[in-house]
């Protein structure tokens, strides 16, 4: 499916969140996806995430996560210092700020008339953003892959974003994916947030994968291509059978 591509200001608390927005060019409604990056804000490798979500029927849009601390249009690289101003930036911003962000960026999407359900999905920090849009009662269905922080809840500024003690509050599906070697959410990590689910009563599906932190990230030595696209058809297959 052809897609198209723009940016967008999406207003928050008195300011705008630059967005990206990728779409189908075909005629709709279609379903709408609240998109969360790494830390390393809207890389090349974010945007072609988008546009290949996109391309199945979704209406994609990604907001800059740290539009409060960056000027519009930052996107930090995959070295060192990319990553230690990306972890700052997190650490120095509010759980109830993402939590304001999230719910504009739905708020965005319910307010198209090309859109018909909404979900959520993303990657590293940007899918334990995921995990709490799914908190909405408009996200339907949500793809949280290897979210970092739900274990032990880190997540910004605050010392416990408590997320995973939250999850009874999400009404629609989860599909929660990891891989078996992956130093920040390891094996005991993610039997906590396993029995974190289970207790809440959480409608989820659980899939681990031969393979390391950011699999799914086509820049660096971690990227799984296999992995990669086996993950991809789960979660196409959640967001076509719950939206």
């Amino acid at each position: 499916m052809v897609v198209s591509r723009s940016f967008v200001d999406v207003p928050v608390d008195g300011r705008e969140m630059r967005t990206f927005v990728a779409a189908p060019r075909a005629a709709g409604p279609h379903p709408g996806l609240v998109f969360y990056s790494d830390i390393f804000q809207l890389t090349e490798s974010t945007l072609r995430w988008c546009v290949r979500l996109a391309g199945y029927g979704f209406v994609v849009a990604a907001p800059e996560i740290y539009h409060r601390l960056e000027p519009a249009g930052t996107v930090l690289r995959f070295d060192d210092e990319g990553k230690a101003r990306g972890q700052a930036d997190a650490d120095a911003t509010p759980v109830a700020d993402f939590d304001a962000d999230i719910r504009a960026a739905i708020d965005y999407l319910a307010a198209s008339d090309a859109v018909s359900g909404i979900g959520a999905a993303g990657h590293c920090t940007g899918g334990h953003l995921a995990f709490r849009a799914a908190m909405q009662p408009e996200v339907r269905a949500t793809a949280c892959w290897y979210a970092t922080g739900l274990h032990d809840g880190k997540l910004g500024k605050d010392p416990d974003a408590g997320s995973l003690a939250r999850a009874g509050e999400i009404g629609g599906e989860l599909l929660m994916i990891f891989g078996t070697r992956d130093p920040h959410t390891p094996a005991d990590g993610r039997a906590v947030i396993h029995r974190g689910l289970e207790a809440a009563g959480a409608s989820f599906t659980w899939s681990e994968y031969d393979a390391e932190h950011a699999f799914g990230r086509d820049v660096g030595d971690r990227y799984d291509p296999e992995a990669t696209d086996a993950a991809l058809a789960e979660t196409v297959a959640l967001f076509r059978r719950a939206l």
